[in-house]
């Protein structure tokens, strides 16, 4: 089954590929209007951006929002955190709110919330979070966006940041690996239903 994803980030393009290929769902990028994000929620943007782009290609689109929520500035940067800052500074730029913030407050998460919107007007929705905290400045070089201030406290890459972990490590404890997989379960539901 084909499946147009509504990003323009091939990290999520390759994340997205990888947790659906076992299902037979090849993922396909097109030329797509850039959706206004209007939504306050991570599940709203990534309905809109799924409806937009199925409404535009006639085809299965799935489209995910995702962010990092930190603790210490009540939750930002949140559904704004593509947006947070310059580009090339938004890492920077939480880094320094944080400057004086202690370790034990230090917490945060990501979330991913993922939308497939089919053009008969079904809708499937999966949500995954991670959980960890901030660390005090950038490490590794792998993963995108925040990864490299991401300390993850779950089991498989507990105590490195997502730029420092492994595409696998990542994949087990991500929030976007969570949603994924979730979306999968119901994905192969939803298909074993269609063909009954």
């Amino acid at each position: 089954m084909d499946m147009i994803i509504a990003t323009h980030n091939k990290h999520k393009v390759e994340e997205f590929s990888r947790i659906l290929a076992p299902l037979g769902v090849t993922i396909r990028t097109a030329e797509l209007t850039e959706a206004e994000e209007t939504g306050t929620t991570f599940r709203e943007n990534a309905y809109i951006k799924a409806k937009a782009a199925c409404d535009e290609t006639g085809l299965p689109c799935i489209a995910d929002d995702s962010g990092l929520s930190v603790d210490a500035l009540n939750g930002e940067p949140g559904v704004y955190s593509a947006r947070y800052a310059e580009e090339g500074k938004r890492k920077k730029t939480v880094l320094e709110k944080l400057r004086s913030v202690p370790e034990e407050e230090r917490g945060a998460h990501f979330t991913s919330a993922i939308c497939c919107v089919f053009p008969n007007g079904d809708v499937l929705e999966a949500e995954g979070y991670c959980y960890g905290r901030i660390a005090h400045e950038c490490r590794g070089t792998s993963g995108f966006g925040y990864d490299p201030i991401f300390i993850c406290t779950e089991e498989s890459c507990a105590g490195k940041t997502f730029g420092e972990a492994t595409a696998a490590e990542k994949d087990a404890v991500s929030h976007r690996g969570k949603s994924l997989r979730l979306f999968a379960e119901k994905l192969e539901n939803y298909l074993k239903n269609k063909e009954g």
